[in-house]
């Protein structure tokens, strides 16, 4: 069992344990800079459970480590949050979904998924003002309040049950299916569309990005073969309706003259750095057809095209359809025109070559690879298939 797997196990079972607790009614307020519940309410004990799930999460192998692109993130979090910022943690995890979650205990999880899906910084500062709101507002213990005596708690338990019996695979249908219970109100994510949107523009970022961010998933989602495998949409559903409601609260705030921050160039300047990892996991699912969507809107992006159309090959090769090995060798010959080519550019063109027996294309491919990229690790192998080719 991985340690990504190991905190889902854990982050269950402490949920399991909450809701031993009986839920403390009276009015729920908006939470106050280092403000902490007491330890004998269900806040309380809810909030005990995610700090050993944070616990757990700060030894997880699962965590991105980068210190610049850490920085970068927990930035963009204390321009949101304000006064709120010495009580948030950022986590950024690697998992290849978009998806980011804020814990009752100020946890925010950002998901490498989702750094490959924003374009900007305005697009991520949206994402992460709107779980910022969740956590404000309280959503969570609400949501656990109302939840805690309803049949639907019932169905939650349930799944962790079976999942804890069965020595929990990682399974993230099982995932999703266990957080959609918990899934915040329509009520829930309009309050958080509207708070996040105003710590937006509080920020000076581009209101129009935020729309934007719904319209590429829901492209995504209508190529997707398993449209309900996207986690965000368990807790987020997206509709056209939240993409005009943004695009309305967009319109009535901007003001004629004043400069926007879309900080694409920031953005890019602490992600594309680990993007080709990003994309690296991303074909891993092996989900073509969403995967495709993904690849189109950063090639339409047009920054470091080589590598993108290096990782379009990838995929077509992956995905090995009738004709995609001459898609492929198209889309790596694309890439060679741009200087940021990943090196194996020429690795796979000799492999493809050598399966469709054109042996000189396959030792000219062979042979660039290790001239350009002589401190190979597998150059002892590829120097094997040239002597095989002679």
């Amino acid at each position: 069992m991985t340690s990504f797997r190991k905190l889902y196990f854990v982050l269950l079972l402490f949920l399991i344990l909450t809701g031993c607790l009986g839920a403390t009614t009276g009015v729920v307020t908006d939470i106050q800079p280092g403000e902490r519940p007491d330890i004998a309410s269900d806040e309380g004990g809810l909030w005990m459970a995610m700090d050993r799930v944070e616990y757990s999460l700060k030894s997880s192998g699962s965590l991105v480590t980068d210190a610049q692109l850490n920085s970068y993130v927990g930035d963009v979090v204390c321009k949101l949050a304000g006064p709120y910022c010495g009580d948030i943690r950022v986590y950024i995890v690697r998992a290849p979904h978009f998806n980011a979650s804020m814990a009752p205990n100020g946890v925010l999880q950002v998901w490498t998924g989702l750094l490959l899906r924003v374009q900007n910084e305005s697009q991520l500062a949206y994402v992460l003002g709107h779980e910022i709101a969740h956590y404000l507002r309280r959503h969570s213990l609400r949501q656990w309040r109302d939840k805690h005596n309803k049949a639907e708690a019932l169905v939650f338990l349930q799944i962790a049950a079976n999942i804890a019996g069965h020595g929990y695979a990682g399974n993230i249908a099982q995932f999703i299916a266990s957080a959609s219970v918990f899934a915040y109100s329509r009520d829930h994510e309009r309050e958080a569309d509207e708070l996040g949107f105003g710590f937006l523009l509080d920020a000076g970022y581009d209101p129009g990005q935020a729309a934007n961010v719904w319209r590429n998933l829901i492209r995504e989602r209508d190529a997707s073969d398993e449209p309900e495998q996207l986690i965000f949409f368990s807790t987020h559903p997206a509709t056209l309706e939240r993409v005009e409601t943004l695009e309305k609260l967009a319109s009535n705030s901007v003001s004629g003259g004043t400069p926007l921050n879309v900080g694409t160039e920031r953005f890019n300047g602490s992600v594309l750095r680990l993007r080709s990892q990003l994309l690296r996991d991303e074909l891993r699912l092996r989900k073509f057809e969403q995967s495709q969507v993904v690849l189109q809107q950063l090639i339409e992006s047009g920054v470091n095209l080589g590598e993108l159309q290096f990782f379009q090959g990838e995929l077509y090769r992956m995905r090995s359809e009738p004709n995609d090995e001459e898609r492929a060798i198209e889309a790596y010959h694309k890439a060679l025109a741009y200087e940021d080519v990943p090196l194996e550019v020429h690795r796979e063109l000799g492999f493809i070559y050598m399966r469709s027996g054109k042996r000189d294309e396959a030792r000219k491919a062979l042979r660039n690879y290790i001239t350009s990229n002589s401190g190979a690790d597998d150059k002892a192998m590829i120097e094997f298939y040239l002597e095989q080719l002679e």
